[in-house]
């Protein structure tokens, strides 16, 4: 729950030009998770999490390692830089303790170069072998055309493009992609692949701010976003979708999956379901934490409230203008 909220929320955490009082709940919030990420990784805390969980057969560490990589990249001035030297300190152990675990042949390969790219970022030692096997892998092998990847060399049906692989790839590659020209050369590529799967994801949300339901992880509910929300907040949409659309269009989506009531338990948690409390819904691996990837949909709260995002007048995105009946252009493939 702690890695996948900080990656959502990450950058509204570092953004500027709030007004005051939002800026006043901002700063409280990053002191709150630089708080948290102490009590996470600090030897002794009664909050300590598992990363140094000494059963090499437990394998779940490193995706959370992996998120909250991501989000301390995603605002690490202002979550990394404004932590005390124990705190980084221990955080890098506990992160490097993450090699001890075997990630599966899949997008786990991107939670462990994930977490190399953080601790290149953080100024330690990084195993580039475990960048390099993802990006080769990913660009190489499993990249299937028109904005999808397989999870391994199998496509599957799911939201796993956007859950992990098109925003962690365009991350790691951001964050190291300098250091050697073949990781260089991939660049441009695969933000143009998560460029075109935003637009798919845009085309998704029906008129009344449904999703189809497909795949393992649904449980995530907006989460299944991340990529869109990504892309938005990078400015990179594709020509012709308009940042307006976006944010009614994740605006739809975010009322469907959070406002039924009975989505919450008594303590305010998070119950497994789409859309309420849906426990069939969820896998044998989901459990409380890990509904948590919904943040993923708030990434756009890291753009100024000047930006066209926020700014511009509401409109209706594609599922809803093409579905009333209005000329719209046609979709096309990525080449």
């Amino acid at each position: 729950a702690f890695g996948r909220t900080v990656t959502g929320i990450a950058p509204w955490l570092g953004a500027t030009g709030l007004s005051a009082g939002e800026e006043a709940r901002r700063a409280k919030m990053a002191r709150l998770v630089r708080q948290g990420l102490a009590n996470a990784v600090t030897p002794g805390s009664a909050d300590k999490m598992n990363f140094l969980d000494d059963d090499t057969t437990v394998s779940q560490p490193i995706v959370d390692a992996a998120f909250l990589a991501h989000g301390l990249l995603r605002a690490f001035d202002e979550l990394w830089g404004k932590s005390d030297a124990d705190v980084r300190a221990h955080t890098v152990t506990a992160m490097k303790s993450i090699r001890r675990k075997k990630p599966f042949y899949s997008n786990w390969l991107l939670f462990s170069a994930m977490v190399e790219a953080f601790l290149y970022q953080a100024g330690e030692d990084f195993d580039e072998m475990r960048v390099d096997f993802a990006l080769k892998e990913f660009c190489h092998h499993w990249y299937l055309g028109d904005g999808i990847y397989g999870d391994g060399k199998d496509f599957r049906y799911d939201y796993y493009n956007s859950y992990v692989i098109h925003p962690m790839l365009v991350q790691i590659l951001d964050t190291v992609g300098h250091l050697h020209p073949d990781w260089a050369a991939h660049k441009e590529a695969v933000l143009a692949r998560a460029s075109r799967y935003a637009a798919i994801q845009e085309k998704l949300i029906a008129s009344d701010g449904t999703f189809p339901a497909t795949g393992r992880s649904i449980c995530y509910r907006m989460g299944a976003f991340h990529n869109l929300a990504d892309i938005a907040l990078r400015r990179q949409l594709p020509e012709g979708l308009s940042p307006a659309a976006v944010r009614c269009g994740l605006t739809a989506v975010l009322h469907r999956c959070t406002d039924a009531p009975a989505n919450y338990d008594a303590a305010g948690f998070l119950r497994p379901g789409l859309c309420g409390y849906q426990p069939s819904l969820r896998e044998e691996y989901i459990n409380t934490g890990s509904l948590y990837l919904c943040c993923a949909a708030f990434l756009p709260l890291g753009l100024a409230p000047a930006d066209p995002f926020w700014a511009s007048p509401d409109e209706d995105w594609s599922g809803k203008r093409i579905w009333a009946g209005v000329d719209y252009p046609a979709d096309h493939a990525l080449h």
